[in-house]
């Protein structure tokens, strides 16, 4: 007969290894982690359970019908605090803020609409208190938003007041010497874009300059709307461009906003 003191079919079970634990020193030199990988890390670390900052954003049970659903997590929580300085550019007023430019008619009977545009170094405001070293066309981002027809001649009288070399490039079609990816506008410079709207639709139009990411980065770029020659159906418009700033020169953007100041819709 076998020993039942040491038979290992009546021997206990071993005493489970202690799980290993990770210092948030060695967690900091392991490095990217995968999502299994960071959630164990996360347990051995024990770290504080996510709390939700208001007694409402609590996820309510199947019977309880009174406690509203959570809006978006901690996200109801992020706001701007303050409001940006009074300025000639306002957020709310851009939305519906279309320029038809100065018309006349041609001999021809085409019509003729004249623009004037200037590039200028300003700083602007992108938060309450935050401010962006940029540059501009006529002292906004973005830029107007410039409306014609189908069939119109667009004649753009472009001055680069500047500290840079500056141009204007419209999306559609129009003459290659017309494309703003050649001529290059020097500081104190004019340049005059003339060229047909067409086809009809939203374009938009830039700074072609090189480096391309960084004179559009820096707020050179705004929308040419071009109606088709029946007109559109009635409808509320609303002109939308979400963009983004690096205001402290890293790399990344530190504010994203629609139509430049952060949170100004939410008010």
């Amino acid at each position: 007969m076998p020993d039942p003191v040491h038979d290992p079919a009546h021997s206990p079970a071993p005493e489970p290894a202690p799980a290993p634990t990770l210092t948030r020193r060695e967690l900091l030199k392991a490095g990217t982690l995968g999502t299994v990988g960071l959630a164990a890390a996360a347990g051995a670390l024990a770290l504080p359970a996510w709390r939700p900052l208001r007694a409402q954003n609590a996820i309510p049970s199947a019977q309880d019908t009174t406690t509203p659903l959570p809006a978006h997590g901690a996200h109801d929580q992020m706001n701007a605090v303050g409001d940006i300085r009074p300025d000639a550019y306002n957020p709310t007023t851009f939305l519906t803020d279309f320029d038809s430019g100065s018309i006349s008619v041609l001999p021809s009977g085409q019509t003729l609409r004249e623009y004037r545009m200037t590039a200028e170094d300003k700083e602007i405001e992108v938060a309450p208190g935050v401010f962006f070293a940029a540059w501009t066309y006529n002292g906004q981002i973005p830029g107007p938003t410039l409306r014609c027809t189908e069939g119109d001649r667009i004649r753009v009288h472009f001055t680069n007041r500047g500290s840079h070399t500056h141009t204007m490039h419209f999306h559609g079609i129009h003459p290659a010497n017309m494309d703003g990816a050649f001529e290059m506008v020097l500081p104190g410079s004019t340049f005059i874009y003339e060229f047909d709207a067409e086809p009809f639709g939203v374009q938009l139009y830039h700074c072609h300059t090189v480096p391309l990411k960084r004179h559009i980065h820096k707020g050179l770029y705004g929308m040419l709307i071009i109606d088709p020659k029946g007109g559109r159906p009635p409808a509320k418009e609303l002109v939308m461009v979400m963009n983004a700033f690096d205001t402290n020169f890293d790399g990344e953007n530190e504010i994203y906003a629609v139509n430049t100041v952060a949170f100004h819709y939410q008010k």
